[in-house]
């Protein structure tokens, strides 16, 4: 094989290995577009029977009865439960059931910690991406100790990319019923009223005081 002929399957060789990176770095470009501006709705958490009746009377013992059971009766706090207690996915189910937000939001509950995941639409008039979804993902710890419950903000994140703390109030990783509790308001009238808090894999349980 003369030098000429070398040459130029040397040449071919190197237009196509050209055209493949060209080829594999569209499709990644691709990829990343679909996955981060055009991600895909949550499928809505659905219970069978059973946990649906398991649901049911969960919230019918925490006050919220469906509108057939609608009738008129005393007020009364006998016998009446103060512990919320729910499955990660009867939270999810609710978002389903109740709520737009069915292909939208996620919960997901780990030890001592509760995070959702956010598709936000953007409007068409939006500069650069209008039109295109937001996703969001965040993280609270929640907890109980010393007596008084803990609601941290672990972090939020969009598309992937975490927000820095400034541009969060520097609240990351704040406990903010000790920061914001002492003084009169939310923080304190909520953390007076709450006995426990426990979140683990899959379950939250939230214990009211009288």
């Amino acid at each position: 094989m003369d030098t000429s002929s070398q040459q130029k399957i040397g040449y071919l060789h190197i237009i196509g290995l050209v055209l493949l990176t060209v080829f594999i770095s569209v499709s990644v470009t691709f990829w990343v577009l679909q996955y981060f501006l055009f991600p895909k709705p949550f499928k809505p958490v659905a219970l069978d029977a059973q946990e649906n009746a398991v649901l049911e009377r969960k919230l019918q013992q925490i006050g919220l009865p469906s509108v057939a059971d609608l009738t008129p009766e005393p007020y009364t706090e006998v016998g009446a439960p103060r512990e919320i207690s729910l499955s990660e996915k009867e939270l999810n189910a609710l978002l389903a059931k109740n709520t737009t937000m069915a292909e939208t939001a996620v919960i997901d509950l780990a030890d001592n910690l509760a995070s959702a995941k956010i598709l936000l639409p953007l409007d068409s008039e939006f500069p650069f991406i209008g039109g295109k979804t937001l996703k969001v993902n965040a993280g609270m710890e929640l907890a109980y100790a010393n007596n008084n419950p803990i609601i941290k903000l672990k972090g939020v994140s969009v598309w992937g990319v975490p927000v820095p703390n400034a541009w969060l109030g520097n609240l990351k990783n704040v406990d903010l019923v000790n920061e914001f509790g002492g003084n009169a308001g939310f923080w304190q009238s909520f953390a007076a009223g709450v006995e426990d808090i426990h979140v683990e894999e899959g379950h939250l349980l939230i214990k009211l005081k009288e």
